[in-house]
């Protein structure tokens, strides 16, 4: 991959096109310090287009997929990263994932006819946990569970990495209408030069912390990362393309019925005719005939030849 120097300049536009569903690494030359921006709006918009989220759900379900975008670089290969989060309050659960080949889906559940006032993590979740949950193709599956007790997802994320990792790290995450954006930074472990380690920990955070909602969703990666670190020496990584990508199938879905078991599923047929089930992610039909029931249950022996 590609390292650039990020430019010495600044625009105000909005980010450049080919980078509007990207991720980009960093580093910090010279430090322990490695860094991520993303930016979702394609793909986040065909994320939302299929469902009916009011605007403050549609809010926080943008940050959640900003967020599996910025963990996705965990996983260091094959596999998927999800962070989900489950309470008692008016939405029950969000979900969001990136799974190999930065491929991003996610659902929100709850009851949305009643959430007029109701704008933080708090009151829309309720009492909550957050799980982060890595799937490693051909590894062990790994799950870390905290409590969703910040004042926003970004904070609860970080006491996670605190907690689990015992890596210092600062995320920020924003969305609007049109796109959603977030931006990691984290202290790997330390060198020799402990001092040195967290002075440059103390430096950076600072400056991390005085970016703001509109700078991350009006602003490219390089302008980003120029208005906040222009005097650090900063190796930006090429963008990394990000998409949404539903993994469902009609094999899939063929394969969870016939795990219903031959007598719910035929009862159902002949309930209602014709068996219809539909993606909740992508909202993709799948339509099965009393004549495609029976072949699940009774394939049609084929001849050897």
């Amino acid at each position: 991959m590609t390292n650039n120097d990020i430019p010495q300049g600044s625009s105000q536009d909005r980010p450049q096109d080919n980078l509007q569903d990207s991720l980009q690494r960093f580093l910090f030359d010279g430090t322990d310090i490695r860094g991520e921006v993303t930016t979702l709006s394609a793909s986040y918009q065909e994320l939302l287009k299929n469902q009916q989220y009011p605007p403050q759900v549609a809010l926080l379900f943008g940050e959640f997929i900003a967020a599996a975008s910025l963990l996705s670089t965990v996983l260091k290969g094959s596999g998927m990263i999800t962070i989900q989060a489950r309470g008692d309050g008016p939405i029950t659960t969000v979900m969001a994932e990136c799974s190999q080949g930065n491929k991003l889906r996610g659902i929100v559940r709850g009851d949305f006819d009643n959430l007029k006032g109701i704008n933080s993590l708090q009151e829309l979740l309720g009492t909550a946990t957050l799980a982060i949950t890595i799937e490693p193709e051909g590894k062990e599956r790994y799950q870390g569970v905290v409590a969703l007790d910040g004042k926003d997802l970004s904070q609860c994320l970080e006491f996670y990495f605190y907690q689990s990792e015992q890596l210092p790290t600062k995320i920020k995450l924003a969305a609007n209408t049109q796109s959603a954006s977030g931006m990691l930074i984290q202290q790997l472990p330390s060198s020799a030069d402990a001092e040195k380690s967290a002075d440059d920990w103390q430096d950076i955070s600072v400056l991390f912390e005085t970016l703001s909602s509109a700078e991350q969703l009006d602003l490219s990666h390089n302008d980003q990362l120029y208005r906040l670190f222009h005097e650090q020496q900063l190796r930006l990584f090429d963008a990394q393309p990000m998409r949404f990508s539903c993994s469902c199938s009609r094999q899939r879905t063929e394969s969870a019925l016939i795990s219903l078991g031959r007598e719910e599923v035929v009862e159902m047929s002949v309930e209602q005719g014709l068996i219809m089930i539909t993606c909740e992610f992508c909202s993709q039909q799948y339509r099965f005939t009393a004549g495609d029931i029976s072949e699940l249950f009774d394939p049609p022996n084929i001849p050897l030849h």
